[in-house]
């Protein structure tokens, strides 16, 4: 698969050592709680709260959210859709029990996709690791709403600036994840992510812990849309 270099930087940190050594030591155990100021624990809140029998993954990191979490149905639909080989083979190890649909996609461009359509999408911490400004890598709504279901949510979370209190480590870190090319948040704000979600779904919400902007949207659902035709 052909990927650009802003997106390859994005993503090359997860090695196949990175995800199976590190990741859940360094992201879920330390940054969450003590750089980002939101624990891994409200994350995975966000997914019990949001996710149905019927839901894709989109940027799955290590898969610990889909295996910790709680599913509305003992036999759920499950699938893992990331640009990053490492990341869908650890994260389909880890949820090897649901059986997951695999997908290697670049969500930054329009998806190829031929299977049934989700009721939800989960997006976490995948937003500020994509290149350009909210305006720009918010294309990726675009990309995923003709995957969804009438009526279903998308939710996820991202790490933004701007209008959010930051700690100075969590400052430090984000300069330097910046600088390396890792991230590419330094212009998104709670603010930015409202207006790309509003301008894309019927409803939608934004909740602010520490620096991490935990967001749901709703896409119209059939009722609604009989109404207006």
């Amino acid at each position: 698969m052909e990927i650009a270099a802003d997106v390859h930087a994005g993503q090359s940190i997860y090695t196949q050592w990175t995800l199976n050594w590190a990741y859940d030591l360094f992201v879920l155990t330390y940054s969450n709680r003590f750089a980002w100021r939101c624990s891994s624990r409200h994350l995975l809140d966000n997914y019990n709260r949001n996710i149905t029998a019927n839901h894709l993954d989109v940027g799955v990191g290590t898969g610990y959210y889909l295996a910790n979490c709680r599913y509305p149905s003992h036999h759920p639909r499950l699938a893992l859709m990331d640009i990053n080989e490492y990341s869908l083979e650890r994260a389909g190890r880890r949820t090897r029990h649901l059986a997951p649909e695999i997908y290697r996609r670049n969500v930054l461009r329009p998806i190829p996709f031929e299977g049934a359509n989700f009721d939800s999408i989960g997006m976490t911490y995948l937003l500020h690791c994509l290149p350009g400004s909210m305006a720009e890598k918010s294309i990726v709504f675009d990309h995923v709403r003709p995957l969804m279901n009438p009526g279903a949510v998308l939710f996820g979370a991202s790490i933004v600036q701007g209008d959010v209190p930051i700690t100075r480590r969590g400052q430090q870190l984000l300069d330097l994840y910046n600088a390396k090319g890792i991230f590419s948040n330094r212009e998104d704000s709670v603010a930015t992510l409202k207006d790309a979600l509003q301008q894309r779904f019927a409803e939608s919400e934004v909740e602010v812990r520490g620096c991490v902007a935990l967001f749901r949207a709703r896409n119209r659902c059939l009722s609604a849309v009989s109404r207006r035709r």
